[in-house]
């Protein structure tokens, strides 16, 4: 592991990324727009993430951060972890403080529905905050932003973009998310309550000049734009869920969540840290993703209305070899010949880049770019390669996407409470227990005996994870008993 970002990489072997413009500009990364710096050979470079990071002043994931993730949690970094895609970060630190003493902090993405598909840049954060989930054991919290893209889109209507919603929950679905823990919203049909109430407190901390300042609107920028940071920095603050945090707002004001999302996001939260602080709220954490790259190479983004710059979840296998062979960005030599003399350059090549989000062994890909590097491995093979890796990828997500009906969505955007462990080595440190709409205490707090005003004493809280403690011993066994009894052979020896 190696503490610096990742590396600001220029196309020095194989074909240009993209047809060089008139004039060089700098890089432009904001969140409706992504692009490298055009240099003065009009060709595009790399995103340069360690710029990134000074200008948005976020903080390295170094090693000493993984090492102590590894210590609290128990679970070896996640590969975007090892690999420097997940690079930076915002009080990530304060996240594992909670996690050790095991006090109630929830996980918080989105999407932006823009699509009837959506492509495999979109699901890397996504892929990210399920395995998140599933080493945290938190609450998980997806706004999709169906208002956003019919604001900051001059075509879409309401309703495509509301139809756009449901069928991209399904994707994100199809990820393999626990409903019991996993809460999907459309901004369209979620925005009121206490929700709204914390839009508004959010609202009227910010001024015009304010929001110019970070996002760069103008005299021309519909108020929708303008108003839309108090939406998507409202659903920060857990007191804009009491089905799943409870209705005190003076215990729910304590509880942050942690957002993992590409840094391209990050604008919305420095924004929304500042309001949280004048409002008296846990300030939200934040993990931050660099880009997959389009096809087309480095310095660019997958785009949703571009389908030859993505792979696509509804692509079939063959479509996914032919982009991959006709459009992946090369980073290898005019000849064989050359290619074997010089080597190529493995950090340009998309087909390589693809495999650094999707293979897990992190000695074989190793190996792959020192053979590439070294001329031994052809563009051909390596492109081989990665399409085989999205072909596996996008087939096992086509069939647990067929298995998501209506019934199913309706469940993970049903509001409810969610039921989570957290940190099952130390006790549950709840500052609150869900409340139903009725509210009534959940079902575990019910269990427990919880009161009438939905607080659990410490004795009930013991109890509960004396239960919660047994649960996960039993079925460590069964599991174990089971490993046991595949391992018998069938017949005698």
């Amino acid at each position: 592991m190696t503490s610096a970002p990742p590396a600001d990489a220029s196309p020095a072997a194989g074909h240009d990324a993209t047809s060089p413009p008139a004039t060089s500009s700098k890089q432009d990364v904001n969140p409706w727009s992504v692009s490298g710096e055009v240099g003065e050979d009009g060709k595009v470079k790399a995103i340069d993430y360690r710029k990134l990071v000074e200008d948005f002043g976020t903080n390295l994931i170094d090693d000493a951060l993984l090492e102590r993730f590894e210590r609290v949690t128990g679970h070896k970094p996640h590969r975007f972890m090892r690999r420097q895609i997940v690079f930076s970060h915002r009080d990530l630190s304060l996240i594992l403080d909670r996690y050790e003493k095991n006090e109630p902090f929830y996980l918080y993405t989105g999407r932006g529905p823009s699509s009837d598909s959506m492509h495999i840049g979109h699901t890397q954060v996504f892929d990210f905050v399920k395995w998140l989930q599933d080493v945290l054991d938190v609450p998980l919290i997806i706004m999709l932003t169906d208002d956003e893209k019919f604001l900051f889109s001059e075509k879409r209507t309401v309703d495509e973009v509301m139809g756009y919603c449901r069928t991209n929950a399904r994707d994100i679905i199809a990820i393999g998310f626990d409903p019991k823990k996993t809460f999907i919203f459309s901004d369209f049909q979620f925005v009121g309550g206490a929700f709204y109430k914390n839009i508004v407190r959010f609202s009227k901390r910010v001024t015009y000049n304010t929001v110019r300042a970070i996002f760069g609107f103008d005299g021309s920028s519909n108020i929708g734009k303008i108003h839309f940071a108090s939406i998507q920095g409202a659903t920060s603050f857990a007191s804009s869920f009491p089905h799943i945090f409870g209705n005190d707002e003076s215990k729910t004001a304590s509880i942050p969540c942690l957002i993992p999302c590409a840094i391209d996001q990050d604008p919305y939260f420095r924004l929304t840290r500042d309001c949280a602080a004048g409002l008296h709220y846990a300030k939200p954490s934040l993990i931050h993703m660099r880009f997959l790259d389009a096809l087309q190479g480095p310095g660019s983004k997958m785009s949703a209305s571009d389908d030859t710059s993505a792979i696509f979840l509804s692509d079939s296998a063959k479509q996914i070899k032919n982009k991959i062979n006709k459009y992946a960005f090369s980073g290898g030599r005019e000849t064989v010949e050359e290619h074997r003399e010089k080597g190529g350059n493995a950090e340009v090549d998309v087909s390589y880049q693809y495999l650094q989000f999707f293979l897990e062994d992190d000695v074989e890909l190793k190996k792959i770019k020192e053979d590439y590097n070294s001329g031994k491995l052809l563009t051909g093979e390596l492109k081989a390669m990665c399409t085989e890796h999205l072909q596996k990828y996008v087939s096992a997500f086509q069939e647990r996407r067929a298995k998501v009906t209506d019934a199913v969505v309706d469940e993970f955007m049903a509001t409810r409470p969610l039921e989570w462990k957290g940190n099952a080595k130390v006790l549950r440190a709840d500052l609150v227990v869900p409340v139903s709409k009725s509210g009534e205490a959940s079902t575990d707090g019910a269990a427990a005996g919880g009161a009438a005003d939905g607080k659990l004493t410490k004795n009930q809280l013991k109890k509960l994870l004396k239960e919660q403690q047994i649960a996960q011993k039993k079925a460590e066994k069964a599991k174990e008993k089971a490993a046991a009894g595949e391992a018998t052979p069938s017949g005698g020896s």
